[in-house]
């Protein structure tokens, strides 16, 4: 009996040997699949479960890609992500990093919005089993147009990095509302915001760290590319974030913040500076070419991407600040 017992026992491990190696070789052949990224990407620790990786001030074809953050969020039950960064490869890269500290799979990635350089990497995740979460509204992006129009683009602009095998991943879950998930000791709150930088955004609160996630809520220490923002709703959504006392914020684009509300409040004055200049244009009458170089701008030129961004900004506020006021008639 116990002989049967002993190879019992032989065969289960066996079996489950086979099935981790099996897992393991399938890993590395999907990575056999991207190509090298050789961008300099540092893990770096924020508190005792918090991580992340920061992408470098650009627009969205710099530096391979790695324009924007990622955060990981160790916990005893597994890795939990939040956004997967610009390409296969740059989320290959993460993995890599992600190996180095804990043995721990990626068991879930929580999107903060779907723009192209944050969910590129996605698949990379999903194909090891991950669940994908994404804030509900973020399957109108998904489904448009401009998303696949967006993907060739990236294919060719950010090739061979992004390529005829990246894919659109599909969450999982769309989040509709605010919503508490413990995992192996950490609590997240995830909190969507609606329409703000994009059709829909999220935060991420985690404790005990304290430690807020604000995906492109906050661009830190630079200009922001607004694209289709509601520059109105965003500056609600700030005012709101600001009221939860925290050790530090983690940004879409920029350096983790330690002063937080300074953070916010950096990014709630450029937006309220952009429509109260561009409302006023509007309110006047005052075609936006003959407008915008007639503001000072000095307090913003000297941040990164200002010379990239604040044009296209300012015009986006403008024409949105026009259908407002179409709206209030």
């Amino acid at each position: 009996m116990l002989n049967r017992y002993f190879r019992g026992v032989s065969q289960r491990a066996a079996i489950l040997l086979l099935a981790a190696l099996a897992a393991v070789w399938q890993g590395a052949l999907a990575g056999a699949g991207y190509a090298p990224s050789g961008v300099d990407m540092t893990l770096r620790k924020v508190s005792e479960h918090v991580y992340f990786v920061q992408g470098k001030a650009g627009i969205a074809t710099d530096n391979e890609g790695f324009v924007s953050n990622a955060g990981v969020i160790v916990t005893d039950e597994g890795v939990v992500l939040i956004d997967s960064l610009g390409t296969p490869s740059l989320a290959w890269k993460l993995r890599g990093l992600i190996r180095g500290i804990t043995d721990r799979p990626v068991v879930r990635v929580i999107t903060t919005h779907y723009h192209a350089d944050h969910i590129y990497g996605l698949q990379v995740f999903e194909d090891e089993g991950a669940e994908i979460w994404a804030p509900a509204g973020a399957e109108n992006y998904l489904r448009s147009e401009a998303a696949a129009e967006r993907l060739e683009e990236r294919r060719l602009s950010l090739d061979p990095w992004v390529n005829d095998d990246t894919r659109l991943v599909e969450p999982d879950r769309y989040i509709d509302r605010q919503e508490i998930v413990e995992l192996g000791g950490v609590k997240l709150t995830l909190v969507p915001v609606g329409s703000a930088h994009s059709d829909a955004d999220l935060t991420v609160f985690v404790e005990p760290d304290n430690v807020l996630f604000s995906g492109d809520i906050i661009f830190e220490g630079r200009i922001p590319f607004m694209g289709d923002a509601n520059s109105r709703h965003w500056l609600e959504v700030l005012d709101r974030i600001g009221q939860r006392k925290l050790t530090a914020l983690v940004p879409g684009h920029g350096a983790m913040a330690r002063d937080p509300d300074r953070a916010i409040r950096d990014m709630r004055h450029y937006l309220a500076y952009l429509r109260e200049s561009m409302g006023a244009a509007v309110e006047e009458l005052i075609p936006f070419e003959e407008v915008y170089d007639t503001i000072d701008w000095s307090e913003f030129e000297h941040l990164p991407a200002f010379r990239e961004a604040n044009r296209r900004n300012a015009l986006q506020v403008y024409l949105s600040m026009e259908a407002e006021s179409f709206e209030e008639e």
